[in-house]
């Protein structure tokens, strides 16, 4: 494979890995195909163009595709959603699921997890080097920006971030992220902004944005942004300016349904991901720069809606702020 995590991805092939962990055995699994096999008219060349892990909305099993093949799962119960995962280096995967998070070993077990106090949700979650991570805690009027160390077991942040929209948990934040440069970059849902903030959470750059999902700051210094409301993925410069601006009427026949978060490849070409509508549209395109789509997945067989995805061949260490564009 040749790739950051190729060790890491070769642990989940080991032929003793139980088909069902200690947490999966006391739960029924969730997934059930709610539609036909890949559409060979698809362009691209289906799941064998990525290695990726895969996670959505309304599906609550994490994918590992590799080769084109589903060669791992793991079933994280009922309830509502998974928004955010992550590979890490050493083959675990931290995954947030709203109203908790978990890190889970090749072989299925739970080395961390973490529930959501009452009344909360968690809808982003990043590691910061080995032991660190950060996340942010939805509480009405009150986001809480989180930064936990697993292995002295403190939090060692957990200070209440500025909020801008109306009332309600739910639908205050989406995806957080922590920049290479230290800074903290949080999508505002329900109050149409996009706000980076410094390290005391003052305000240093923002942008107006209808219905914000996911914010990545990309290696080239410009902020990619997926909108729910229009369905739509903006870059903008540093001055604000749009250096990119893909719609939906720019995939045309490839039109998604519920589009989430966006992945900027190493390549240059950006994938976008959709919950799709229980099979009526496409779970992943990808486009290049100039918007042409050389990849969609419409595989409602073996995969459940797309609300993020980690390309694995990508460049990048998972632990390292802002190498990995997602």
């Amino acid at each position: 494979m040749g790739y950051v995590l190729e060790d890491a991805v070769k642990k989940f092939l080991d032929p003793n890995i139980p088909k069902w962990g200690p947490r999966e055995e006391t739960i029924d699994p969730p997934f059930i195909p709610q539609g036909e096999d890949r559409d060979p008219s698809l362009p691209g060349e289906g799941l064998k163009r990525h290695d990726m892990l895969y996670i959505g909305e309304g599906c609550n099993r994490i994918f590992l595709i590799k080769d084109g093949k589903t060669v791992w799962t793991y079933d994280t119960g009922a309830g509502w959603e998974l928004d955010d995962i992550w590979m890490l280096t050493n083959g675990n995967i931290l995954f947030s699921h709203m109203y908790w998070a978990a890190e889970i070993t090749p072989d299925k077990r739970e080395v961390w997890y973490y529930k959501c106090p009452e009344n909360t949700e968690m809808h982003a979650i990043q590691p910061l080097g080995r032991d660190r991570i950060a996340y942010v805690l939805n509480e009405e009027y009150r986001p809480h920006l989180v930064i936990y160390n697993k292995k002295t077991g403190e939090t060692e942040t957990d200070r209440i971030m500025p909020y801008w929209g109306i009332g309600g948990t739910h639908g205050q934040g989406r995806r957080f992220r922590v920049t290479a440069a230290g800074t903290y970059l949080m999508c505002y849902l329900s109050g149409g902004r996009v706000v980076e903030f410094d390290s005391d959470l003052r305000e240093i750059w923002s942008v107006p944005v209808k219905q914000p999902w996911a914010a990545i700051r990309l290696k080239n210094g410009n902020t990619l942004i997926s909108e729910e409301a229009d369905q739509s993925v903006i870059e903008y410069r540093p001055d604000k300016s749009v250096a990119w601006r893909l719609t939906q009427e720019d995939l045309g026949e490839y039109a998604l349904i519920g589009t989430q978060s966006c992945v900027r490849l190493d390549n240059g070409n950006t994938i976008l991901c959709a919950r799709g509508d229980n099979g009526r549209s496409a779970q992943l395109v990808e486009v290049t720069p100039d918007r042409k789509v050389v990849w969609a997945v419409k595989d409602w067989k073996n995969l459940g809606p797309a609300t993020a995805v980690q390309i694995l061949q990508d460049g990048g260490i998972p632990e390292n702020p802002g190498e990995c564009q997602r």
